[in-house]
Parts: C-alpha cells; structure tokens; sequence
C-alpha cells in the first residue's frame, strides 16, 4: 500500500485551544479532499518529527513575534527535515520589518520607515511635519502589538513606548501615520504559487489614543476586495523584488495609498499570513491543491 501524502498545517499552542484561526480547519479539511492527509501540528511542540511529512506549511504560527529567534531556528530545523512552506530562508528576511528598506532600495514604493534600535536617540518624531501623526511599532510585530498612533503633543508618550522596546531589546520602526488608512483602509491581495488568490479591504486598525500595550482587532471592518490595476502591479513588484527569487508557497502584500493617491506598501507577509478562505470560500480548494501539488514536487 502507498504511504498517502502527509501534510503538517503549522500553527501555535494558544490558536489551536482557542479555534481563533477560522480558516484553519476549513483548509485541512480541503486538503484532505485534495488527497492528502493533514495534520495540524505547534510549531514549538518538541514530539513532532518533521521528517515524517511531505511538506510543512506555516499556518496561524501567530506567537512567533514574541519569540522571533527561537522561530526562525526552528524554521531552520525543519526545513533541513522537511519541504518547508515558504523556505526558511524566506522566514528569516521577512521576520524582521526591514525587510522594507530591501524592497525600497529594489525600487517597490512603500511607506517610508526609520528604524530605531537599542542604543539608538529616542526621538520618534524626528524628520517628519511638525503637524504629522506617526505609528511606532516592532520590526518584530503580529496582530498590532506593541503598536501606536501618536499626534506630535504625544511626544513624551511615544518615548516611554521606544524606551520600553528598547529596554525589552526590540528595535522600533517609525513610519508617518498614513491619512488615506482612516477613509479607504488597507488593502490585502493574497498570492498562491505566484498568482492572485483574492483579496480583502479592512479598516484602520490603530485608533487615536489606543496605547502600544493594549489589544487592538488586527483586521476590523473586513470585506471582499476588487483590486485595481495599480495595486495588483505593485504588489506584484513587491512579490518579484524578494531576495534570491525563492518559490512562494504563499504571499500577502498590504498596501495603503499614499499622499499621492498612489498604492504603497504596508508590509510584504510571506510568513504566516491570514488568507481570509471564511470571506472566500471558493479559494480554499485552490489553496489545498496548490499545498499537495507542492508536497509532490
């Protein structure tokens, strides 16, 4: 008898007792219909033996920014065990946001950033419109954390946010907050094997006087998407700017217009992005057959 194809959908302890991931089950459940077998696994749990799957693919890893090293060394581990979803090359590049800077230089518009790590001047504000709000976050971040918003007579505030990351060894990024985030959202178009899925439209996710520690909804106001020719050509620029041209598995760009009307780069998820399958069911078995296809090569 044939082993039947075996597939790992990598998640993280905390999403697997809390059923936070809703695309999680509908995408093993795919997979299984695709004729493979799926079997959701943590990433962090040390009885697993990667080598005895196909392929590993990573799902809702959605703790990693707190542990970022010990992601990417695992992210190693198996892929010198297994086929690994995107490579672990890919894992370690995009889990640090400056990864934006590469992208910049290769000519992709995207927000403009500063980094400020441990060590570095405290002074959020620096370079930008006296009048100008600003988002500090991690280059290190999921779901919002450890973010803000801040107008310039929250000066004082957004120092005592960088000097906790600092303290906690983190390096900041300070980008300008974008207007156009507050009326026309972002937006998400999600890629499979290098070609466009779908996408989604969400609201802003940080509200004036939100504190960086508190919980913020990651995807609020979602809703299916239509992207326009210049979103779909960035993103596309952004796609094909990655270092090294490695095989996508899967990719999500976030864009947001800039002053200029024109789309810009949020941030390039070649991680563990959400796909939203709940808003688009039809793509689930698109997803599932893109993910054994893989798993045979």
């Amino acid at each position: 008898m044939t082993r039947s194809t075996r597939i790992a959908l990598v998640t993280c302890r905390e999403v697997r007792e809390t059923g936070y991931d809703r695309d999680l089950p509908v995408l093993a459940k795919a997979v299984e219909k695709a004729g493979a077998e799926a079997v959701v696994v943590c990433w962090d749990d040390p009885d697993v033996e990667w080598g005895g799957f196909d392929l590993a693919v990573i799902r809702s890893t959605w703790d990693y920014s707190w542990r970022a090293a010990e992601f990417v060394a695992w992210a190693e581990r198996c892929g010198a065990a297994t086929t690994l979803a995107n490579p672990a090359e890919v894992v370690r590049w995009n889990t640090d946001k400056r990864y934006l800077g590469d992208l910049a230089a290769a000519g992709v518009p995207v927000v403009d950033t500063r980094y400020l790590a441990p060590g570095d001047p405290v002074d959020p504000a620096a370079g930008l419109p006296a009048d100008h709000e600003y988002v500090v976050k991690p280059t290190s971040g999921a779901g919002a954390r450890y973010a803000a918003r801040y107008t310039p007579d929250e000066h004082d505030t957004a120092v005592r946010h960088l000097e906790r990351m600092h303290a906690e060894g983190l390096t900041a990024m300070v980008q300008p907050y974008i207007r156009s985030i507050d009326t026309a959202g972002e937006r998400a178009l999600q890629f499979v094997g290098g070609r466009l899925l779908h996408a989604i439209r969400k609201g802003a996710v940080l509200e004036p006087g939100t504190a960086y520690d508190e919980d913020k909804v990651p995807h609020p106001q979602l809703q299916v998407w239509e992207p326009t020719p210049a979103e779909l050509a960035v993103a596309e620029r952004a796609l094909a700017a990655v270092p090294d041209a490695p095989e996508l598995l899967y990719a999500r760009v976030d864009l947001v217009d800039g002053d200029d009307g024109a789309p810009r780069v949020m941030e390039l998820e070649l991680v563990e992005p959400n796909l939203f399958l709940f808003l688009h069911p039809a793509s689930a078995p698109v997803v599932a057959e893109a993910i054994v296809k893989a798993a045979a090569r």
